[in-house]
């Protein structure tokens, strides 16, 4: 039988490509060899959207169009919304009971994005919710729910896997055998930089070319894009190695690179004209996506039925392991014994 995935992301905005290279194009390549689950975690994007819950509602058909738009075939993949498995909510007060607040705040990725949001507020933790706090363990409620053995992240996610790990471990040796550990599987493309220069591309950010962005947006962003900023004149010579533009001309796998490279630091490439060689380059890669995401937003009935079929078969897999946990753990009061 084939091997677990379990992967996806919040609806909190469309996807752009540092998600396609970090993650997106590793599980078209992964969905035909391992039985895939694709969550689209409304419930944990809740955790910092309480206040605008229109906006998940309205990013959870985007986030699959986005999904179909990039290769994610429903032949291979269940796509399924998280707010629709009830048995997630379950096991996440479940296994709320085996971890200590003490450790939710060792896990370093909690760690930095509480002191994100100290700088931000100013108030030692207190606008911190218990939601957020508890992130963790609700991922680790939809990993196990799947009987996951595989989850593929990025190097910022590794301490949430373990914590699901320790979960299940403290799980199993109070209730028996029951759930599965997941084990990461790091992304082969490291954390894809901003076009402003940032190690981190991001949805709010301001620095990022998203997947149906057009191709006027496309050329104005990256005619926007950092260069070496001590290449004043055209013809001056430039290190490549600082420049945003060459960065994502080897993201693009430019058959012509190694021309790129040596006319940059010659000085016989202006940065006007290596832009608008990338500007061509990105919209040819975009173009097949932004046409299957055309195909899906003119038929919004074939994206919710996808939506629905994911869901049902997502569910039907979550109550087939919570059965398992009530038996365990003694829950199943009206099951003859």
């Amino acid at each position: 039988m084939k091997k677990v995935i379990l992967t996806g992301d919040r609806p909190t905005g469309n996807l752009h490509i540092g998600h396609y290279f970090g993650s997106l194009k590793q599980r078209v390549e992964m969905q035909y060899d391992y039985e895939t689950y694709i969550i689209i975690a409304d419930m944990q994007a809740l955790t910092d959207n309480a206040d605008n819950p229109e906006k998940v509602r309205k990013h959870v058909r985007e986030l699959a169009i986005d999904y179909l738009s990039v290769g994610i075939d429903p032949k291979y993949s269940h796509i399924f919304i998280q707010s629709m498995i009830p048995e997630l909510a379950i096991l996440t007060v479940l296994f709320s009971n085996l971890v200590t607040v003490s450790r939710l705040f060792r896990n370093p990725t909690t760690k930095a994005e509480v002191s994100t949001k100290k700088e931000i507020f100013g108030n030692d933790g207190e606008s911190i919710t218990y939601g957020f706090l508890g992130y963790p363990v609700s991922q680790a409620a939809d990993l196990t729910a799947f009987d996951c053995e595989v989850c593929p992240v990025g190097e910022d996610q590794v301490p949430h896997i373990e914590q699901t790990r320790e979960i299940v471990r403290k799980f199993n040796h109070i209730y028996g055998e029951t759930l599965k550990e997941p084990e990461a599987i790091l992304s082969k493309t490291p954390r894809i930089k901003g076009l402003d220069g940032n190690e981190k591309m991001g949805k709010s950010l301001g620095n990022a070319i998203f997947l149906n962005d057009s191709d006027e947006v496309i050329s104005k962003k990256i005619m926007g894009a950092v260069t070496d900023t001590n290449k004043i004149r055209k013809d001056d010579p430039a290190n490549p190695e600082v420049c945003m533009v060459y960065y994502y001309h080897k993201l693009l796998k430019n058959d012509n690179l190694e021309v790129v490279c040596t006319e940059c630091k010659t000085g016989k490439r202006g940065c006007v004209a290596c832009k608008k060689e990338l500007i061509l380059k990105m919209q040819d890669f975009l173009k097949p996506i932004r046409e299957k995401r055309a195909y899906y937003e003119a038929h919004l009935e074939e994206v919710d039925a996808i939506l629905k079929e994911g869901t049902n078969v997502s569910r039907a897999k979550a109550e087939e392991v919570m059965n398992r946990v009530r038996n365990h753990m003694g829950l199943d009061y009206f099951e003859s014994h």
